[in-house]
């Protein structure tokens, strides 16, 4: 997203047009989550500049912060919360839907509606509906037509306030709590009821991205644009070199979630657009985040140490990843620890050259039509990562690191390749394979399946700000490249694009997703910005099927808005999706001939105490009724065991679930004849699973 990035400055410097007040801090809001029939929220309240100040009770202060500057005078006396006074930071404000650049910017998007239109009614059915009810929708930022399959939206909250108009990213999960980052900060939710999201704090820090994580009660946030201020003021930061300029990870405490403290700020030289945390397996008392920054390198006059150079250069802050090390009972001394050089002998990333061609035609076309509009030359026209000339050297820094501790395996979207890394010693990873493709034009983030055997990138063509889903584009640019892991070497096998063509008018692409906990397959949701939401099944490698999808019509009929899902995970049972321009929307999927009801129960047996998608945790199913029957139905639809066998192993698992003394038996028996009749199975593996599924059930406590 660093093409949405350069908008988020150029909207902020557009911000006097509007009013901005220069004030930062938190305002904490009462509910404002908006269901299909919901009210009104109420209006938000105001609460004092956020202080980096030491933490209660023990742990020592925190090193002193640069000193502020004095803030500009407000444009208007208005709090923070007040709707009309919204800065219109983000990209879409600033770039008109990727017409950033000269000349004046359009005025910040409406507020939305007291009451939202509902949902649309999803299509439920184990083929795909034809013609695609997502071709040809209704376009609107508040009234879009719908279209949904297999999956239905349970709730939708607009932003509202200071962050109406600003780019929402990415999403972390602590608790009941989903905490979701945008360019003017980031809003924590409860949403302990996935209808209603309760709307616990608003804190108010512009930079970008600001995409966040969390672990225990630390909130991390990513800043890498040059306006972003050590006292998260609004006013940005005009001299070239400034020590008030904050460009590297904001650490918070969230204990109070409606008073987050900020605890330290570590600088880095390059900035950070994204950023992992790390857990040590065996060390309980740190984390480690890596960072990739992706802007150029800081004068050392800024940050002392920084120093710009090529790869044989010893000192450059290029070709390296940064690691921080943050003791968890004193947040304050996080600090890098190593810079490990994983880019060092890289090959030069292969180019595409009809890609190239294509996204030629598109500069030009958008050129022309800016010309013809009076316009100029625009910075939104179809540049996008990867893209701009043939590359000299191979990769300096990775967009997305996604991080498997428990495997020891972390997976680095690396701009112009893919890399496997090993990461059991988290200080120090240790590059194993690299992955090229010329199909790929910017490695933009990984997910491994549960099992470690296979991983995911995804290709964001054209920055996340172009439309690259319309029918005239080739399936194998800006989607999924899917790769096995054998012997510790990355095997590519196949594609998954988003299988409906999208307008011009819709930017569309590859972007963040996470698995969904279905036993026995490799399921995923995955933001596809304007193109919507894509549930897909991956269990078969070459041969990966879309199985529920969710779909908005363009915020705009006529141009390119910014907007659409920048992340889709599922957390706790629900699928959460963070909109660039719409705000926050939950969905579930339903039961379908493609997702039986049982294996939806056996996913939601999955809890896990927080989430961060980039650092992926082992999926673990406690014994379960539900868990056995998945694996029943997924062999009944797969033939993978005769079907006198699956009936019969059902009633034995009705009446065990009713019976008190003889469960154990029964289902220890079933086992065993499960065990028995999989060597003449279909699917032998997936016996073994449910035989192995039976005998946990007999064996758990009651």
């Amino acid at each position: 997203m660093k093409w949405i990035a350069a908008l988020f400055v150029a909207s902020l410097l557009a911000g006097s047009a509007f009013g901005v007040a220069a004030c930062a801090g938190s305002s904490k809001t009462a509910p404002a989550a908006v269901t299909p029939s919901a009210s009104p929220a109420a209006a938000p309240q105001p609460n004092p500049p956020p202080a980096a100040s030491p933490l209660p009770a023990t742990p020592p202060a925190p090193a002193t912060p640069p000193a502020p500057v004095a803030p500009a005078p407000p444009a208007a006396a208005t709090p923070p919360g007040d709707a009309s006074a919204a800065a219109p930071a983000g990209g879409e404000a600033a770039s008109a839907g990727g017409r950033g650049g000269r000349g004046n910017p359009p005025p910040p998007p409406p507020p939305a509606p007291a009451v939202m239109p509902p949902p649309v009614a999803p299509i439920v059915s184990a083929t795909a509906p034809t013609p695609d009810p997502r071709v040809g929708l209704k376009a609107g930022r508040w009234d879009a037509a719908q279209a949904a399959w297999n999956m239905r939206m349970l709730s939708t909250t607009p932003p509202r306030g200071r962050v109406l108009g600003a780019t929402h990213s990415d999403l972390a999960f602590s608790g009941k709590y989903v905490i979701q980052g945008n360019y003017n900060g980031f809003e924590i939710y409860d949403i302990s009821n996935p209808a209603k999201p309760v709307l616990m704090q608003t804190y108010l820090c512009p930079a970008s991205q600001n995409d966040v994580s969390v672990y225990r009660n630390l909130l991390f946030m990513s800043a890498e644009a040059t306006n972003s201020r050590a006292d998260c003021g609004f006013e940005g930061v005009p001299e070239p070199v400034s020590k008030l300029r904050v460009r590297g990870v904001r650490v918070f405490d969230i204990s109070d979630v409606k008073h987050p403290k900020l605890v330290t700020t570590v600088q880095t030289c390059r900035g950070s657009h994204t950023h992992t945390v790390v857990t040590d397996q065996s060390d309980d008392s740190n984390v480690y985040i890596y960072v990739s920054g992706t802007s150029g390198v800081r004068s050392a006059e800024e940050v002392p140490g920084c120093a710009d150079g090529g790869i044989d250069d010893p000192n450059t802050a290029r070709f390296r990843l940064e690691v921080i090390k943050v003791p968890l009972r004193a947040a304050e001394r996080a600090a890098i620890v190593s810079s490990p050089r994983i880019f060092q002998g890289l090959p030069v990333p292969p180019r595409n050259e009809e890609r190239a061609a294509s996204d030629e035609r598109d500069r030009q076309a958008a050129a022309a039509a800016a010309a013809a509009e009076g316009r100029g030359r625009q910075g939104g026209d179809g540049r996008g990562r990867g893209n701009a000339g043939p590359p000299t050297t191979g990769p300096n820094q990775c967009h997305d690191i996604t991080v498997y501790p428990e495997l020891g395996l972390a997976a680095g979207a690396c701009a112009g390749l893919g890399l496997l890394l090993d990461i059991h010693d988290p200080a120090h990873p240790v590059r194993l394979d690299a992955a090229s493709d010329a199909n790929m034009s910017f490695w933009h983030s990984a997910t491994f399946n549960n099992d470690g055997t296979k991983v995911l990138f995804t290709d964001e063509w054209g920055g996340g700000g172009q439309p690259r889903c319309r029918a005239t584009d080739k399936k194998e640019w800006g989607a999924n490249a899917l790769f096995t892991i054998e012997n510790r070497k990355l095997t590519f096998h196949s594609y998954y694009k988003l299988p409906a063509p999208q307008t011009p008018q819709e930017n569309c692409v590859a972007h963040n997703g996470s698995l969904v906990p279905i036993p026995g397959r490799d399921v995923m949701v995955q933001g596809w910005y304007q193109g919507g939401l894509s549930v897909f099944d991956w269990t078969d490698v070459n041969n990966p099927q879309e199985i529920a999808y969710f779909d908005r019509g363009p915020i705009d009929e006529k141009r390119m808005a910014m907007g659409g899902s920048w992340s889709a995970y599922w957390y706790n049972g629900v699928i959460v999706s963070s909109e660039i321009a719409r705000g926050l929307d939950i969905y579930e999927l339903v039961p379908s001939g493609l997702i039986s009801q049982n294996e939806l129960a056996a996913a939601k047996t999955v809890k896990t105490a927080y989430l961060n998608t980039q650092d992926q945790q082992k999926i673990v199913w406690v014994p379960s009724f539900a868990l056995a029957r998945a694996y029943l139905d997924q062999l009944a639809r797969s033939d993978g065991l005769a079907s006198g066998t699956i009936a019969a192993a059902r009633t034995t698992l009705a009446n065990a679930e009713r019976s008190g003394s003889q469960r154990k038996a029964a289902l220890t028996q079933l086992a065993s004849q499960l065990n028995a009749a999989a060597a003449s199975a279909g699917d032998q593996a997936k016996v073994r699973l449910l035989a192995s599924a039976v005998t946990d059930l007999a064996n758990a406590p009651r």
